[in-house]
This record gives C-alpha cells, sequence and structure tokens, in this order.
C-alpha cells in the first residue's frame, strides 16, 4: 500500500491536540475532509482554518476516509469509538492518547494504532513539529510503516512504542512538564503576593531548561536540598506555615532532591 492512501483524513475532536496536527498535516499535503466534535462552535472553527465540512453527530462521522485520528479526552473514547469505527470498516482508525493502550480498538477497528506527539499544545502557541517526538504503534507492519511515514513528514524524531513504553512516556512527561509548569504557577502566586514580577524568573528557569541539554538532570540540581541546608530550608518552611499545602510540597520534593543526591553519591563514589 502506498503513503498517499492516507492523505484522506478525519479528525475525531478540535482541541489542543486535534487543532495543531490538524493543521500541521494539512500544510504538509494531507486532505482534512471532515472535521467531529461535539460542540458546534470548536468543529465549525477548525473545521473553516482546514477548508473542510465538521459535523457535530456521530452518525453523520465521513464514511470515505482512509485514516481517523480521534483526540479527545479519555474518558470519552469508549462512547465514540464503537459508533466511529462502523462509519468505515476498512479505514486505519488511530488515538493521540499517551495513556490509553491501542489495546482499546480491540473487537472495533481491524486496523487500528497509536500516534502520540509527545508535545504540550495550547490553542494559542504554535508547536515545531519537526523537533517533536511522535511515537507509533499500530496492529499490522503495513500499517507501522505507514504511520512512521506520515509522522516522518512532520518530525525528525519518530519512533516506534509499544503501548506500555508510551504509558511511561506519558508519567514521565506529566513530571517533566504539567508539575514543571505548576511549580512555575507557585512561583507566579508567590511572587504576586508580594508585589514581584513572575518576569524576573524567567533567565533562571530559561538556563534551568537550556543546562539539561548538556547535564543529566542529577548533575545540573542546584539549590538548599541539594546541598543540605537545613537552616535555609527550615526558613523557607517557615515563611508557608500559612500556605500548608505548600509547604506540604516544599517538604516532599526537598527529601526526594535530597534522595537522588545521596543515590547519585553512592553510584559516583
Amino acid at each position: 500500500m502506498d503513503e498517499t492512501h492516507l492523505y484522506n483524513l478525519t479528525f475525531i475532536g478540535a482541541g489542543n491536540v486535534a487543532t495543531h496536527l490538524s493543521q500541521a498535516l494539512s500544510q504538509h499535503h494531507c486532505c482534512i475532509r471532515q472535521v467531529f466534535s461535539r460542540t458546534e462552535e470548536s468543529a465549525r472553527e477548525l473545521a473553516g482554518r482546514l477548508h473542510a465540512a465538521f459535523t457535530t453527530r456521530l452518525d453523520e462521522i465521513d464514511a470515505g476516509s482512509d485514516l481517523y485520528i480521534v483526540s479527545i479526552k479519555d474518558s470519552a473514547l469508549n462512547e465514540v469509538l464503537p459508533a466511529l469505527t462502523r462509519r468505515n470498516p476498512d479505514a486505519l482508525f488511530v488515538h493521540t492518547a499517551g495513556s490509553v493502550p491501542m489495546s482499546i480498538w480491540n473487537g472495533l477497528a481491524r486496523r487500528h494504532g497509536v500516534i502520540y506527539p509527545m508535545q504540550t499544545f495550547s490553542k494559542q502557541r504554535d508547536v515545531d513539529f519537526t523537533t517533536t517526538p511522535f511515537f507509533i504503534e499500530a496492529n499490522s507492519e503495513e500499517d507501522t510503516r505507514l504511520l512512521m511515514q506520515l509522522a516522518q513528514r512532520l518530525s525528525e524524531k519518530v519512533y516506534e512504542a509499544s503501548s506500555e513504553q508510551r504509558k511511561y512516556l506519558h508519567i514521565s512527561a506529566v513530571f517533566a512538564c504539567n508539575f514543571a509548569n505548576h511549580m512555575y504557577a507557585v512561583c507566579h502566586h508567590l511572587l504576586s503576593e508580594h508585589g514581584l514580577p513572575f518576569e524576573s524568573m524567567l533567565p533562571l528557569i530559561e538556563e534551568t531548561t537550556r543546562k539539561i541539554h548538556y547535564l543529566t538532570p542529577e548533575e545540573a540540581q542546584t539549590g538548599p536540598a541539594r546541598r543540605n541546608d537545613c537552616n535555609i530550608m527550615e526558613d523557607h518552611l517557615h515563611m508557608l506555615e500559612s500556605e500548608p499545602e505548600l509547604a506540604e510540597i516544599y517538604r516532599n520534593i526537598s527529601r526526594n532532591i535530597r534522595a537522588y543526591a545521596e543515590k547519585t553519591k553512592k553510584s559516583n563514589p
């Protein structure tokens, strides 16, 4: 089967991932025939950008596409997938979720897989797909190759990964992205409470990120917990007495940093 068989696509979903991925594929000579979303405004807006049709009804999903890419909330998959796969039993169906196994398609679609772009997506921000890692899985070698070729139109970093591996990619990304960003939100809160600008932290954040291009995260770690500076840490905890949840986060993360530092010391005597 030639790669051109994936030229005609339907997107199920119109959220952050679907918006960026559909537009990128459209720019790389894929025909997006239709967008489905339960929310008419979202479906209409994305379809307008793609010059595609749209629908809010499962029974009106296009039956002539070669590939259906599902980018919706994990909790909605069990409701949507059975009706979707009945529309075109010969097509290839994939989802984009990091934590959902490929086996969710079992008994529903003869040809199925996963195309997982490991990136943080917000509609307000452009995404550079050329450096975004894509992780591919399919239930046949032929469809694995097709999905690899499709992803390679967008990215220089395309890999195969099993459902089990992808679960660990996803939980690791939660730590590296979602939790890290929450720390920025805490930082913003503390600074705002005391009349200080968050932008003053940006050079520090940027340098921290740059360092791990050249050092392991353990080597790049600094701060009072890494130095085991108990006096400073006690002072910080005292400052957080009025916000016990933040104090608990501070205490637990500091303890974990110490544990990693001790482990690194033992492995590199």
